[in-house]
């Protein structure tokens, strides 16, 4: 079997409810260990090997992290990019932390195109109408087109930019 269609195979079955939640800004939502905790049992299952790197990048003198989700099944490949840019500063963080935060949300965005996960904070998605917003299980993975958020990220990769900036 192919890579793509085993890239197919793992999109349909991979569930990632957004489970966490943020107070703050009263959502739910998903994170990379989300991701990877829900993925890595499909991939075994499908006899590929998920993996997420990092690389530092500097454009226009702003440091970002690029982060690469690829999934590989014997000599073939497929491939995501993301990138997220390091804040110059934070409050009550170190300069280490600063780079883990920016690291986790390249990497959720890569791991995001890779799987055809749509993270899109909608309105229609977590609001029911009602006044109640949607509880973190109806809140399930929905998959767009594979071959427009690779051109996103191709492009977004070709000028340097992350995705929130397209």
């Amino acid at each position: 079997m192919s890579i793509i269609k085993k890239l197919q195979a793992i999109q349909s079955e991979l569930e990632v409810p957004k489970s966490q939640y943020n107070s703050f800004g009263k959502y739910y939502f998903r994170n990379a260990e989300d991701i990877l905790a829900a993925a890595k049992p499909i991939c075994i299952k499908h006899d590929c090997l998920l993996t997420v790197t990092d690389e530092m990048v500097v454009l226009n003198d702003r440091f970002y992290v690029k982060a690469v989700a690829r999934l590989d099944h014997n000599d073939e490949h497929k491939e995501t990019t993301a990138y997220a840019r390091e804040e110059l500063t934070k409050k009550g963080m170190d300069a280490a932390q600063i780079t883990g935060a920016a690291s986790s949300y390249a990497r959720k965005y890569a791991l995001n195109g890779l799987f055809c996960i749509d993270d899109v904070k909608d309105p229609d998605a977590t609001n029911k109408g009602n006044g109640e917003r949607n509880k973190p299980e109806d809140n399930k993975v929905r998959l767009v087109n594979v071959e427009t958020l690779s051109q996103i990220a191709d492009r977004a990769d070709q000028v340097g930019m992350s995705k929130d900036e397209l």
